[in-house]
């Protein structure tokens, strides 16, 4: 393969295929890797206490081909083993910070549309992580991308201002945190919070953990701009490279599995085509839940 080649989908182990890539070449890189124990048939179903060494390899990479720059968004979550959770996540967090890794951000994606559940010692998971990696503390961030609006709360709550409202009002218990309300008088938008309400895909299109679009999306608008180059070295059914391609950017995925190759390459033929009803539309992010 040509060397820096983009707009592909590449059929291989991303340690392997990156190889082919130069130093800070990436500007994001968003993926989810297969979690211990899951996806046996596909990705061999690396074993909890062997998932950090099996990923700091790949890690290792990854920090090389991002720019400095850029993110790097891992989804992940932790497996519960013989009734608790099982700690390769806040292992492999150590373990990428010893790399050079800076843990800069860490997201909550709640799974709005998740089905009731039934076990011994406790309840179905709703939620998953979103840890924000960075090689240095300064990174492009383009946070108005993802403003949402200001809710509800604002009609009542900015109507009745009281001094203190109109100044920074400092924390009663001396915690060094500050609010101006008076701040957000007149405006339509206000940032996110960094729990991200979003439902889950309902459709697997053929793939065993497919994310909706949204959440990729969600991404590549806060840390790239068009024109950058986006990442998922764990491509599974072609999301990541969906969402990129709609928000005008450009895009490389890696996937070891021939078939989930295929169904990438797949549906971003038909979205080049125009074809109706498989694009998975990136459209605003759902905060509605962040009102009040």
């Amino acid at each position: 393969m040509s060397k820096n080649k983009i707009n592909i989908i590449i059929n291989g182990d991303c340690e392997e295929e990156l190889l082919d890539y130069d130093d800070n070449f990436f500007d994001l890189i968003f993926t989810s890797p297969p979690y211990a124990d899951q996806r046996n048939n596909t990705y061999g179903g690396i074993k909890p206490d062997r998932y950090v060494d099996w990923f700091e390899k790949k890690s290792k990479q990854f920090l090389r081909v991002l720019k400095p720059t850029g993110t790097f968004i891992l989804n992940i979550k932790e497996r519960v083993v013989k009734g608790e959770r099982h700690t390769y996540v806040l292992e492999l967090i150590q373990k990428m910070r010893d790399q050079g890794w800076l843990w800069t951000e860490e997201f909550i994606w709640h799974k709005k549309n998740s089905v009731p559940g039934k076990w011994p010692n406790r309840f179905r998971d709703s939620w998953e992580r979103l840890l924000q990696f960075n090689k240095n503390r300064k990174f492009n961030f383009y946070q108005d991308e993802v403003m949402v609006p200001v809710g509800e709360w604002a009609k009542t709550r900015l109507n009745n201002l009281s001094e203190t409202d109109k100044m920074r009002d400092e924390s009663r218990v001396n915690s060094g945190f500050g609010k101006n309300v008076s701040n957000w008088i007149g405006r339509d938008k206000v940032y996110p919070t960094n729990v991200l309400h979003m439902a889950t895909e309902c459709s697997n299109k053929n793939h065993s953990a497919v994310f909706p679009t949204k959440l990729p999306g969600w991404f590549i608008r806060l840390f790239t701009k068009p024109g950058d180059v986006v990442l998922d070295p764990f491509i599974g059914s072609g999301t990541t490279a969906v969402a990129a391609l709609q928000l005008s950017r450009n895009y490389v995925g890696i996937d070891n599995e021939p078939e989930y190759v295929e169904l990438s390459q797949k549906r971003i033929e038909n979205i080049q085509l125009g074809v109706p009803g498989i694009a998975d539309i990136v459209s605003d992010y759902d905060d509605s839940e962040n009102e009040g």
